[in-house]
């Protein structure tokens, strides 16, 4: 987990550490045997080599460029899942019409902009470090409901049962006190129903004796909370901690006790292409350095501060000294020459994309959503099509956020009946999510589907609705369709179409064209009698 913080962090610092440096956790035996990390090794015997893991050439600056493409991958991650809030409603058949209602109106407060933030915040941690821990708060003096708190996977000593987290001890550093260089630390112990606490004074490797509570500032409060055992009851009959993995199985520490519920990060196995990648681009650098023009000039045209003063040599001067008897004395007199390296701007361009693109498909993402590939596409299905790969991720984390999200929603409602006071919320009632789409239908594409369809007599009312709206339930649908009743019934048509003078549509009117009185009817008779009789009255065309 700390190589993988190292990754997601940015940090050259702590890279150089984990990969070769003086602390490097490769030297450690107990570390080594648990985070398997000499499992990468190549053909011979001997560990994989590292860029991050070599020291700087002697009297060389250190010039390593790092790609944040760790970080990257991890904020992607979690704007895939969590740009939206997920839709979360309470199961109409676990409860009573009139508390499901007020149960889904508390469910929606704690998923506010402060709870949707956590949440992203959470699975942003999850995909760089495998998994996080999601911890129910409450303080009615700072908010009048709980609400989440993220806890990093480092922090917590997590304790299986059947695979499912029985209890869980959770550590921080306390701020540290004037007096010595002493370590404080506070331990919560969780249990079903209990949360037992504890204050040590240590080492930066030893945890230490237990001391008191109002020995540190910043554990006083906890004197008010708990027993003379330091323990405090939650009231409620579960853990106030839920775990969230990112994705399983965790194909590093397969066969490693207790860490099959561990989650997977998306940095596992592409940690030596992230390191290649960061090579590549110090390189490229390298070659811009080396690259900048020099020029040599016979050691007669400079000027020297006296006899035995020596030389010097520097990469950044745009004049340098010519080494005496280099090229002869004689050749060098009344030469000047100039020095250029190449720099191959094309070969590193081409090394660091195809880095870029095998570490994002590796990890799961497709390219399009890193603007390696293309613009935006014209409709939502050549975006979907380009996003597949990322697409097809996000529905596997779904699967197991999903879970951790109803779970810690469940366990806030029973903190808020318990200790907030909340009204008309059953915490037992059965809670569904249900995720936005990943891609928004194209409204344009959708609208043409639509008249074609209704063109062709194929679709009701509803499913056109349904078709615009996919993410309303049939009460919302149905409801919009009686909306588009009504508006078409209370529709007053513009003039008079059916031309019939303020009478019905059906009602027949005179022609403009025939006289008062006379029937259009009569004109085929009249000009039959006319013909036989000889009338003199001119005959009227039909």
């Amino acid at each position: 987990m700390d190589m993988w913080r190292a990754w997601y962090a940015g940090d050259t610092g702590h890279l150089a550490q984990v990969y070769g440096g003086t602390a490097a956790y490769t030297r450690n035996g107990v570390a080594r045997s648990f985070f398997d990390v000499d499992a990468r090794r190549v053909v011979g015997g001997d560990e994989l080599r590292m860029f991050w893991g070599q020291d700087p050439s002697p009297g060389q600056q250190a010039a390593k460029l790092h790609v944040p493409i760790g970080g990257d991958i991890a904020e992607m991650s979690a704007n895939l899942l969590w740009a939206e809030v997920p839709q979360v409603t309470v199961d109409a058949d676990s409860t009573d019409k009139a508390t499901a209602a007020s149960t889904q109106a508390q469910l929606g407060r704690y998923l506010d902009d402060r709870g949707h933030a956590k949440m992203r915040e959470a699975a942003e941690l999850a995909a760089g470090l495998s998994n996080v821990y999601l911890r129910a708060v409450w303080d009615t003096s700072l908010r009048p409901r709980p609400w989440s708190d993220v806890i990093q996977a480092n922090a917590v000593v997590p304790e299986w049962r059947w695979g499912v987290l029985a209890a869980a001890t959770v550590w921080r550093e306390l701020e540290p006190l004037a007096e010595g260089g002493d370590v404080w630390r506070l331990l919560e112990y969780h249990t079903p129903g209990a949360i037992e606490y504890g204050v040590y004074r240590g080492g930066h490797g030893t945890l230490g004796m237990q001391v008191e509570f109002v020995d540190h500032p910043d554990t006083e409060f906890l004197v008010r909370r708990t027993d003379s055992k330091g323990r405090q009851a939650t009231g409620v009959d579960r853990l106030l901690i839920t775990h969230m993995p990112n994705v399983l199985p965790n194909r590093v520490w397969d066969g490693v006790p207790d860490t099959a519920p561990l989650g997977r990060s998306d940095y596992a196995g592409i940690e030596p292409m992230m390191d290649a990648l960061d090579e590549s681009w110090t390189s490229w650098m390298r070659d811009l350095r080396l690259g900048k023009a020099k020029v040599v000039v016979p050691q007669s045209m400079l000027d020297t501060d006296g006899p035995g003063t020596g030389g010097t040599f520097d990469l950044d001067k745009e004049l340098i000294v010519a080494l005496s008897g280099l090229l002869g004395a004689e050749t060098m007199k009344d030469s000047i020459t100039d020095i250029q390296f190449k720099i191959r701007v094309e070969e590193h361009e081409r090394t660091t994309k195809a880095l870029r693109l095998q570490i994002l498909s590796s990890a799961g993402y497709s390219a399009q959503g890193f603007g390696e590939q293309g613009s935006v596409a014209v409709t939502a299905t050549e975006v979907a099509a380009r996003k597949e790969e990322s697409l097809t991720t996000r529905g596997l984390k779904i699967l197991y956020q999903r879970p951790a999200l109803l779970e810690h929603l469940t366990t806030l409602m029973w903190v808020d009946v318990k200790h907030c006071g909340a009204k008309g919320v059953d915490p037992a009632a059965e809670l569904t999510a249900s995720w936005p789409q990943g891609v928004q239908p194209d409204p344009e594409a959708t609208a043409r589907t639509l008249s074609l369809l209704d063109s062709a007599g194929a679709i009701s009312t509803f499913m056109k609705v349904k078709m615009r709206e996919p993410s309303w339930d049939d009460a919302e649908v149905l409801a919009e369709v009686r909306r588009i009743r009504d508006d078409k019934t209370q529709e007053i048509p513009a003039g008079d179409p059916f031309n019939t003078g303020g009478g019905g549509p059906n009602e027949e009117q005179p022609d403009d064209d025939v006289e008062p009185g006379f029937d259009e009817g009569q004109s085929e008779e009249l000009d039959e009698e006319e013909a036989v009789g000889g009338g003199s009255r001119p005959a009227l065309a039909a």
